[in-house]
């Protein structure tokens, strides 16, 4: 990680659960970190950072990623205050309870928004902001699912496993349209299986027992777990492309 001191990299989703987990990772070995968040208060890492006595930094930066003008607004805010960003991890995502044959169009498009034109978005402006620097060590990291790679016999995960599908291509793609570009800027893809946090509370809000049952019947994987892989990747020497990442408890069967 020696070479990515004092570089910096866009983590979204960044106030709580693994988007806050990888933020704190990367601070800790040195990088500046931008994290956005929709409620940028709830982003309570810079202090704690600072005081752990880490050296690198985190901005906090609000952005609602279902809007692309705030989208844009926040590469344009880094490229003037931080110069680009040359590590962009694409966190953020989320589920509704909208199954295919009964389901809410407009939670669909939210997920959709979130899971598949943000994390695209993110990836087109990252891009860019690395070649008009001449970048050529650049990575996207897109933190997806094992939702990605197999369908959960769900009716309430159908439609968020068929946008993590979107990330399994979407990634590949990357990889491939970066080999044509003749760059050495890599694409990754990080799939997690059950991951305590608070994702399934939010996921089940209506029915927090049900979410704290997912938790409860086996050793989940923690947030630290998979910055630990994203450290791993980034880790990795440069002409190692590590395409997809596969991590689920022991315990966990599918």
């Amino acid at each position: 990680m020696e070479r990515w001191k004092g570089r910096v990299a866009l983590v979204t989703g960044a106030s709580v659960g693994i988007g806050a987990a990888v933020a704190r990772a990367l601070v800790q070995q040195g990088m500046r970190v931008v994290g956005c968040a929709r409620n940028v208060d709830k982003i309570e890492l810079a202090a704690e950072c600072q005081s752990a006595g880490y050296s690198g930094t985190l901005i906090p930066y609000k952005c609602d990623l279902s809007n692309e003008e705030e989208i844009l607004s926040m590469f344009s805010a880094i490229k003037t205050l931080h110069k680009g960003v040359d590590v962009c991890i694409n966190n953020a995502g989320l589920a509704h309870n909208e199954p295919l044959l009964s389901g809410k169009t407009e939670g669909w498009r939210n997920m959709i928004d979130v899971n598949v034109l943000a994390l695209s978005i993110c990836t087109r402006e990252a891009y860019k902001s690395m070649k008009e620097r001449n970048v050529d060590d650049g990575h996207i990291i897109n933190i997806n699912s094992m939702g990605g790679h197999r369908m959960v016999p769900s009716a309430d995960e159908h439609f968020y496993c068929a946008t993590k599908y979107a990330v399994t291509a979407l990634t590949e793609g990357i990889r491939q349209e970066l080999r044509e570009a003749n760059t050495h800027i890599r694409a990754t893809c990080i799939s997690p299986g059950i991951v305590e946090t608070e994702f399934a509370f939010r996921h089940h809000n209506s029915d927090p027992e049900k979410a704290a049952a997912v938790y409860e019947s086996m050793k989940c994987l923690k947030a630290e777990d998979i910055a630990s892989a994203v450290t791993f990747v980034l880790s990795a020497p440069p002409h190692v492309q590590i395409g997809d990442v596969q991590m689920r408890p022991v315990e966990q069967v599918s």
